[in-house]
């Protein structure tokens, strides 16, 4: 008996939803190239997709939000600009990069990257700036960080109950999994604001860079190995550091410490996620940031108040007195938390558009026009040594992004060879 397949062949594929949302517990990360580091296969597989299953990727980059559109400048921006996605919806040929980046025309190239880079860098240093000038006049940096986490949360559920951000299902388990990562990045988040509070940001920013170091360290002890060049990046890293804080106007111990307790939260963070956060595939980099600002808040606001809750009433009527107009101060507390939260989602959406070698070039210019910038507002004197030392702390955070964005992409080539 004769069967007639009267139906042409499809090439239809479809794809289970549960990996709609790919997460990866790397882009917790607070430093974009680190975050890379972690995982480097990871945007390589998103980037280079081909066949149906790039088409159905395409179809699901058609239905995301568009940030840019929705929110307008500097609240948010696309990760993808019209013009690629008419050139990748129409089929028309895109060149690869020789770091993995795919290009379409270069003057689209450029203004793209100009304006996640400006985008970036503008959030960062507003938040820096409204931050210190809160912190100058209302020295309570356990209210001041409890508020920034709560900005991010409010900015969470507005994002997901106006269905601008996909709201993920999550249960029980993921809560219990993400109590320790928010744990350590709560410590990372107040240590960091405290620091702000004792010394100038320009030299918090100098001992932040030194997080690299606490990485390297901390995961050796835990199996991981790296090539020696990656050791040596760390050398300039510390001298530079040292060097920095020991010439430093402002310098205080409270400040220093933050900073380095900052840097151990943030990296203690990222290990432990990675180790209790990679089974929930459902949920995105960006709607797990927000629910580590929820969890953290829930940690942070019952300490600030045992802390220095008794201190806030006299503290607000000082810098009202202070600064003379209430509302200027509510707009710099509400600027420094709204920013706070803006500069991250940021990082995430550049996360998805530029290579780690550029990335890395970003994230060290980052620092250094942050730097400058509180110093010009700021007018913080400087040394000649101190500049020095934050040189040369900044190039050896450059050498060990090189270092460890390197190596991914040489084991990467290797797979494919």
């Amino acid at each position: 008996m004769l069967a007639l397949n009267l139906l042409p062949p499809s090439n239809v594929t479809v794809s289970k939803s549960s990996r709609k949302y790919p997460f990866n517990a790397s882009l917790l990360n607070p430093n974009p190239v680190n975050r890379i580091n972690q995982n480097p296969t990871s945007r390589f597989n998103h980037r280079f997709s081909f066949g149906s299953f790039g088409d159905s990727i395409r179809q699901i980059s058609k239905s995301k939000p568009d940030f840019g559109k929705i929110l307008g400048f500097p609240f948010g921006v696309s990760s993808r600009i019209s013009s690629q996605k008419l050139e990748a919806a129409s089929g028309a040929p895109q060149e690869s990069s020789p770091d993995g980046e795919v290009e379409t025309a270069k003057p689209n190239k450029n203004l793209k990257l100009a304006v996640i880079f400006g985008l970036w860098y503008f959030q960062n240093i507003v938040f820096n700036i409204y931050n210190k000038k809160v912190l100058n006049i209302f020295p309570y940096p356990w209210l001041l960080a409890s508020f920034q986490l709560l900005c991010g949360s409010v900015w969470m559920f507005l994002l997901w109950s106006l269905k601008l951000q996909p709201c993920p299902k999550i249960d029980k388990s993921f809560f219990v999994a993400l109590l320790g990562p928010a744990l350590f990045h709560t410590v990372g988040h107040i240590s960091a604001c405290v620091s702000f509070s004792k010394v100038a940001v320009s030299f918090t920013h100098v001992i932040k860079s030194a997080e690299p170091v606490f990485s390297v360290v901390f995961s050796s002890f835990l199996g991981d190995s790296y090539p020696l060049k990656v050791w040596l990046s760390i050398i300039p890293i510390v001298f530079g550091c040292s060097l920095a804080a020991i010439t430093e106007v402002s310098f205080n111990f409270e400040g220093l410490w933050g900073a380095m307790i900052s840097n151990v939260g943030f990296v203690l963070r990222n290990i432990y996620s990675k180790k209790s956060l990679q089974n929930f595939k459902e949920v995105n980099g960006l709607n797990l940031y927000g629910w580590i600002s929820i969890i953290s808040l829930l940690y942070l606001f019952p300490v600030a108040v045992f802390v220095e809750g008794s201190q806030w009433v006299a503290g607000y009527h000082k810098a009202i007195e202070t600064i003379g107009k209430p509302s200027t101060f509510y707009l710099w507390v509400l600027l420094s938390g709204l920013f706070y939260h803006l500069y991250n989602q940021s990082s995430y959406e550049a996360l998805d558009d530029i290579s780690p070698l550029t990335f890395s070039i970003g994230n060290t210019m980052k620092r250094v026009v942050v730097i400058v910038a509180t110093i010009l507002v700021f007018r913080n004197p400087v040394r000649p040594l101190n500049a020095l030392g934050s040189a040369i702390a900044i190039l050896g955070t450059f050498l060990y992004s090189q270092a460890t964005a390197k190596k991914p992409k040489i084991e990467e080539g290797e797979k494919t060879n």
